[in-house]
């Protein structure tokens, strides 16, 4: 085990923080995060609309919902060639460059244009369904127009203002990129949206399966245990999530059965309590069963946080990264809380979730009885809570005993 930490340590961390590091993938997982208080905004209408069931007279609010996540892509495409431009120094260009994503992205949305001047739009293709379209735009964009960024018209040395300058040099790219989209969009009758998905039906249906959601869970708590952002893995789940929740919601609304379990709600409620790696347990025993004032006293600083699904101060304080003999109870826990949880979901138990709620943020047990409105899920919360506990509990004693004995010796 020792080898296998140091190893780690040396070698894969910092392959992973340089992975991490690089402006392409840093350009990604900052679109995704730069959509999230849009998400969550949705999240909160999804919450209000909860309160219509009851009071029926209540406006109907779900437009709000559909002009926030249901564009998600749009501005996914927006915002991921302006990050590239930006990590890439070149910040002159970092405007337009998100502008010609967003024109590029529309024009291969294959939209209907008819005689009478009127355009249209499929609306589910600028929310979650085309996220893989967005990324994959986005960072063309950003490469040809990073490309075009080194080749200019004027010297150093010339008069003109600087703006003027990148009108002129980004022409090129722009309208490079632009006629390509004409081509394939009008020319060949290519959709590249129902193409792209295609390619990527294989990744979601991976990510939708039992093995999907258990190597995705597993994934970040490993990671984390490292120290590696659990977010490192964002930029190929997050597409997978969203088109999950959002195909759950068009089957509530069609009649059917929501059949899509690797979902953010369904992470949020049942498997990330407390945080990734289901570490609410662990400060609760640090709270009440801890010996080690150390341990005691961690727990105490970090149970408000931890109830409210913020582990940071746990995970680098504990500390549970880097720490033997607390990183194999979250390795246990990324996979047997989703094992768990998807049994209970597949089975039909519990609800599976089918609306749009991201308030990760909330207190644990009151997302949960929002993610799907079902009694039964705080039943499924509660058992994966005392599994969680005793997969915690003996490396917790251990742990326990090793830091109070310290303490012991220290006062000696």
């Amino acid at each position: 085990m020792g080898r296998f930490i140091s190893w780690m340590n040396e070698k894969f961390t910092p392959i992973m923080n340089k992975i991490t590091r690089n402006p392409w993938i840093a350009s990604i997982q900052d679109s995704i995060m730069g959509v999230l208080p849009l998400i969550l905004v949705s999240s909160i209408i999804t919450l209000i609309s909860i309160l219509k069931e009851y009071f029926p007279e209540m406006p109907d609010l779900s437009p709000i919902s559909s002009f926030s996540f249901g564009l998600m892509s749009l501005f996914i495409v927006f915002l991921t060639p302006y990050y590239i431009m930006e990590k890439k120094k070149k910040n002159d260009r970092k405007l337009i460059s998100a502008l010609t994503g967003v024109s590029l992205f529309l024009m291969l949305l294959n939209p209907l244009i008819s005689d009478a001047g009127t355009i249209s739009f499929s609306f589910e293709r600028l929310g979650a369904n085309g996220m893989f379209v967005a990324l994959f735009v986005g960072v063309i964009v950003g490469a040809v127009m990073y490309i075009f960024s080194k080749i200019s018209f004027f010297d150093n040395s010339s008069s003109l203002p600087d703006f003027i300058i990148v009108w002129f040099d980004t022409i090129i790219p722009i309208s490079i990129l632009l006629l390509v989209g004409w081509i394939f969009t009008f020319e060949l009758k290519f959709d590249l949206y129902a193409g792209i998905l295609q390619i990527f039906k294989p990744l979601s249906l991976l990510g939708q399966s039992f093995e999907g959601f258990i190597l995705g869970t597993f994934i970040a708590a490993f990671l984390y245990s490292f120290g590696i952002s659990p977010w490192t893995p964002y930029p190929i789940l997050f597409p997978i999530w969203m088109a999950g929740i959002e195909a759950n919601a068009q089957n509530i609304a069609a009649g059917l059965q929501p059949h899509n379990i690797h979902t953010f709600e369904t992470l949020m409620s049942w498997i990330w309590i407390g945080g990734t790696g289901t570490t609410l347990p662990l400060v609760l025993l640090m709270v009440f069963m801890a010996k080690s004032k150390r341990l005691k006293a961690i727990g105490k600083v970090t149970l408000i946080p931890s109830i409210f699904n913020i582990n940071e101060p746990v995970v680098f304080g504990a500390p549970i990264a880097f720490n033997p003999i607390l990183m194999i109870p979250m390795w246990l826990n990324g996979l047997i809380m989703p094992i768990i949880t998807y049994i209970f979901l597949n089975m039909g138990v519990v609800n599976i979730p089918s609306k749009v709620m991201q308030l990760w943020y909330l207190p644990v047990g009151i997302s949960t009885y929002l993610t799907n409105s079902d009694f039964r899920g705080l039943i499924l919360l509660i058992i994966n809570i005392i599994v969680s506990f005793i997969i915690w509990y003996p490396f917790f004693k251990v742990y326990d005993i090793q830091e109070t004995n310290k303490e012991l010796s220290t006062n000696e």
